[in-house]
């Protein structure tokens, strides 16, 4: 068996990030945990522990290469789309909200395991901390656009902090996300939605309504 092993190894070749990752998240979910090692890691995949760190400095760092790719390829897709220019502030955050869960859908498997014992995103862990850093900066954007078209309310200190809000507000949806088991995941666009409409009712006008609404879709979907 070891020699079968020692057989199949290509030491000589060149991985790519891409290839590192793959491999990283298939040991990690076909395994349940991490790799021992960087080394033992290195030596399944066939590749040379120096070429690993060319790439990455560690797996948490990995791992945070790969939270950072489905936020930029969620950001790059919606830029790229001259409609979403054309939106208000509140339809290009809910473009923003379906277009990363359609990211994360892809590797709902990889992102459950991720999440797993971060009930709440109060407490960052160390692979989402670059995440937050540019999904709040995201967000500052397009609420300052918000405030320029009087979508947004100016409230002075209070205002500062919605792209956090919003931040906990995605700690919501990814929680509502992972105990959704309905087809298509319909009840998590359902809640995308009444979420980020009571969110803008709250930064602007006409709060009353949507907390109903809102309130009423919780109490009926029975989500913990």
């Amino acid at each position: 068996m070891e020699t079968t092993k020692k057989s199949t190894r290509k030491s000589g070749s060149k991985a790519s990030d891409k290839k590192i990752k793959s491999a990283y998240i298939e040991s990690l979910l076909t395994n349940g945990k991490r790799p021992a090692s960087v080394f033992k890691f290195c030596l399944d995949l066939g590749i040379k522990e120096e070429e690993f760190y060319g790439h990455f400095g560690s797996f948490e760092g990995l791992e945070r290469h790969v939270w950072n790719g489905f936020l930029d390829t969620t950001i790059n897709r919606l830029q790229a789309d001259s409609a979403f220019l054309a939106f208000t502030s509140r339809e290009k955050i809910l473009a923003f909200y379906f277009t990363l869960l359609e990211e994360l859908k892809a590797n709902r498997s990889f992102v459950l395991f991720a999440l797993e014992g971060h009930h709440k995103l109060e407490i960052v862990p160390g692979f989402l901390k670059a995440f937050k850093t540019t999904f709040e900066s995201f967000m500052e954007t397009i609420l300052l656009e918000g405030k320029t078209k009087g979508e947004v309310a100016t409230r002075p200190i209070l205002d500062k902090r919605y792209p956090q809000l919003f931040w906990l507000h995605l700690g919501f949806i990814l929680h509502f996300w992972k105990e959704d088991d309905s087809a298509g995941f319909e009840k998590t666009d359902a809640a995308v939605e009444k979420s980020v409409n009571l969110a803008f009712d709250l930064i602007g006008k006409g709060a009353v309504d949507s907390a109903i609404d809102f309130a009423k879709f919780i109490y009926q979907t029975g989500t913990k």
